[in-house]
Parts: structure tokens; sequence; C-alpha cells
């Protein structure tokens, strides 16, 4: 017991710790979600480590209690998967350390509920926030807690989506046993050691074999531990070899499974700034970082395929500057999505992650009201389907317990009376349910006095409207007058 509390005070105790993601690198991501906290798994996790630390080690490997040599072994009863999936999936979320699939019984299930009265796509690390080590030692595998994620999907109607990240120490330099995992900030930064690149992409095989309906991959996250110190840019070389090889298992598993990267952070900085800048690839919203475009560019020629195309960003600047303010910022995410489908040859674009509110220096996001929050993120999903999105996941904060959680799709679930949806959750489910993948945009006319201050997006059945004010107003949208409060998100039949 007494080493596990010492590990996890070690890594939540102190605010010094939480570290810009790049800073290492000797430059700031405004985008940081590396979260400490929310690396480690929880539950089965916790208690498998007890047990572990409490049983003898039978050789200097440590302990090999709770895995299990037959990790491809199908888990469950996977859900029915389309015969021919496609490469786009819509609008979801993923799941981060503490999620509706563990608390206390009535809000789980109401939680459950809750998501299968709209369905949307849900996705999970193999590794890391709530998942524990899955290949602690070569061969040997220890599924519980991603078990446990998979079947909360399939239970509340979800289309399953895997990252896969990170990796297990093994695979980096470290220990092997599932006692030894070093869930330290600066291991689980790493990437596979290259001639571990292959084991990585054996595990990426044994994952896609346990879940067959998982027919959906992300190859890694956010380029973790592909920075190259002695030249100061991206490692773009490693990362594609490594995309490479999981490419090629996942369809050797499967060709019919769909494949996406690179999970680049798009990150943009000041108009003013020119060093180290695009010169063509900017807007008001700021200048695109050249070394994000030459990893692009690397990873798009030299690429074995792909079935779909990944980014991840925030709309603000690397200096969490909002310009010209945090609903025109969003218009960022239109540039991005626009440049990368030209790049691309119009592959699917999905939006890894996407951020529009900066964080504190505890990574949080709360200081915005409630009404607040969801019209810039309305914004934002707005800004992403006109750039050509027809996928895209909120990064899902949650709290473990309380009855509060600013930005959360539902309260916390440590309580029966937990578990029941919060604003961002109707935002969300209601976007995908209208503008999921297929949708044909159509135009839709504004007040030309309404034009500065609400934004539009409509099919030919709804018609979303957003206002940017914090103040009510009456506007005119798609032939009809109506009146707005601050802030206010509206949806409109057509």
């Amino acid at each position: 017991m007494t080493i596990l509390w010492q590990r996890t005070l070690s890594l939540r105790q102190l605010p010094s710790l939480r570290l810009p993601l790049m800073g290492r690198h000797g430059w700031n991501s405004g985008a940081w979600r590396w979260r400490i906290a929310a690396l480690l798994g929880v539950g089965a996790a916790a208690l498998a480590l007890v047990l572990t630390v409490l049983s003898p080690l039978p050789d200097s490997k440590g302990s090999t209690a709770g895995t299990t040599p037959d990790g491809d072994k199908v888990h469950g009863t996977p859900a029915e998967p389309p015969v021919r999936p496609g490469p786009e999936v819509g609008w979801g979320f993923t799941h981060t350390e503490h999620s509706a699939d563990e608390g206390a019984d009535a809000a789980v299930a109401r939680a459950r509920s809750m998501l299968g009265e709209q369905p949307m796509p849900q996705d999970q690390a193999i590794m890391g926030w709530g998942a524990d080590n899955p290949e602690p030692d070569k061969g040997l595998y220890q599924f519980g807690d991603l078990d446990r994620r998979i079947d909360f999907v399939r239970k509340s109607g979800g289309t399953p989506v895997v990252t896969l990240c990170c990796a297990p120490d093994w695979m980096k330099g470290g220990e092997p046993g599932p006692d030894r995992t070093d869930w330290s900030q600066s291991n689980l930064e790493k990437a596979p050691d290259p001639e571990h690149f292959q084991d990585f992409a054996n595990l990426a095989a044994t994952v896609a074999k346990r879940y067959p309906d998982v027919r959906h991959f992300l190859v890694w996250n956010e380029f973790k531990g592909f920075w190259n110190e002695s030249q100061a840019r991206w490692d773009y070389e490693g990362y594609t070899k490594l995309y490479n090889l999981v490419y090629k298992a996942l369809k050797k598993v499967d060709e019919d499974i769909m494949v996406g990267g690179p999970y680049l952070v798009m990150d943009s900085l000041s108009p003013q700034q020119t060093e180290g800048t695009s010169d063509t690839f900017k807007g008001a919203w700021g200048r695109m970082d050249q070394r994000i475009v030459d990893a692009f560019d690397y990873w798009n020629e030299h690429k074995a395929g792909a079935d779909f195309v990944a980014v991840d960003g925030s709309s603000y600047t690397n200096d969490d500057e909002m310009l010209p303010d945090e609903f025109k910022a969003t218009d960022k995410f239109t540039a991005v999505g626009s440049w990368v489908r030209q790049r691309t040859g119009n592959l699917p674009l999905w939006w890894a992650e996407y951020y529009v509110e900066p964080a504190d220096g505890n990574d949080e996001r709360k200081g915005w009201s409630e009404p607040h929050r969801v019209a810039v993120h309305a914004a934002a999903l707005m800004a992403m389907a006109k750039g050509g999105a027809t996928s895209g996941f909120y990064w899902s904060p949650e709290t473990q317990k309380g009855s509060s959680c600013a930005g959360c799709l539902w309260r916390p679930t440590d309580r029966a009376s937990g578990g029941g949806a919060l604003p961002l959750l109707g935002l969300l489910s209601r976007f995908d349910d209208e503008f999921g993948p297929g949708t044909k945009y159509r135009s839709v006319t504004v007040a030309e006095d309404d034009v500065p201050h609400v934004r539009v997006l409509a099919d030919d059945k709804a018609v979303l409207v957003v206002n940017t004010l914090n103040r009510a107003i009456s506007a005119k949208v798609d032939g009809k007058r109506f009146q707005m409060q601050g802030y206010e998100v509206k949806w409109l039949r057509r």
C-alpha cells in the first residue's frame, strides 16, 4: 500500500510539476493537455497494482499477477460492426481519467442510458487516461481497464474508437512487469524506441483482434516523444515509420479497419511573429508554426496509407491569444481544415481534439460561464464543419466526485444522483444528430444588421444559430425573426 500511495502523491501533489507539454523542447505549446493526474489508471488498475505490490516477485522481471498471454482473445460480446465501415464517424468525445464507466450504480446507469438516447462516437486510449499498461511485459497483457471502457461504449450504443497511445515501459527502455510501470509525465511522453516500433505495431494488432467491433484507430497522440532536440524540429521521420508499421499491422488483421494520423497539434502563433512561421498559412487568428507544416507534409508524402486524416489544436495562439476575439478565433478551424483537405486530396478529416478556452496554470478551464462556453464550442463545431471536417472529439473533462464540473458532459458519477446530462452534452449530441457524416450543408440568410454578431450553419432540415454577444438580441435568420438571450444557442427547423 505504501508504494501505491507514494506513487500517487508524487504525481498529484505539486502544481510545479505541471509543465507545458513542449516546454522541454524550448518553446511553449498553448495546447497542453498532458494532465499528469489524467494518466493514472483508476479502479481496477489501482487494485491490481496493490495486489501485485503485495505479491512476492518470482523473478527479476517482477510479478506477472493480473496478466494473461492471450491478449488477442475476443473480449465480451462485440457489437455488430458495419459490413464495410466508412472513415467518417461523426461528432463525439474522448474518455479521460474519470469517466462514467465507474461510480455509483444508479449514476453509471443514468449516464449510459442518457448516452444511448443519441449514440455518439467515443474514443479511448490504450494506456493512460483511465487505462492501465496493456502489455507490461512482452507477450503478457493486462486489459482490465480497457475492457471496461469498451464495454461502456458498447452498452451505451456508441461507435468505439481507439487511440493507439501510449507505449509500455519495456518498449522505451523501462523495466518490464505490471508492478513496475513508471507513470511519471516524462516517461509517459516517451515514444517507443525505434527497435520496438514493430512491437508496438504488434500490440496494435492485438488490440484490434481483442475488440473486433473497433473499426477506427488513431495512431499515437500529438507526436509525443517525437521531438528532435538537436535540430529543434519534430522527428517526423520516426513518427511516420511507426505509423506505417501500425497501419500495415492493422490492415493485416482486417483490411476494412480504418486507420488515420498524424494527430499533430496545429499550433499557431501571433500574426506579428514572422520568424519560424508560415508566410502563406495565416489569418486574423494567427500564423501557423512552420515546423508543424513540415511535419504534416512529410507524413502526408511518406505514409503507407490513410483512411482519414486527424489533427488536433486550439483556436487560440500559443500565447493564449484569442484573435480577434474568442468567436472569430474559431475561424482557424476552418482554415486548418481547408488546408489539410487540400494537402491530402480531400481525405476525410477528423479533429482528434479541439480547444477554445485557454487553460489556467492547473490546466483547468473554469473561467467562462456555461452559456459562454457552450456558445463558443458551438461556433467551433460550425467552423470545423465549414472546413470540411466530418468527425470531431471533445476532450471530455471529468471530476471524480462533487456536484459541479465546468465543461463536463455529465455530472460526476460518484453518487447515486449523478450521471445527468450537462449543457455541452446537449450541444454535442444534437450537432452529431443534425450534422453527422453525409450532411449536405445549405446556405442560410441572415439580416445584414445581425451578420456581425450571429453565427449560423444549416442543412435541409435544421439551422444552428449562435448569439456571440453577452446580451439579448433580436435576430432574423432564414426569414424568421426571434429573440435570443446572451450567448444563446438556438436550433431552428426548416
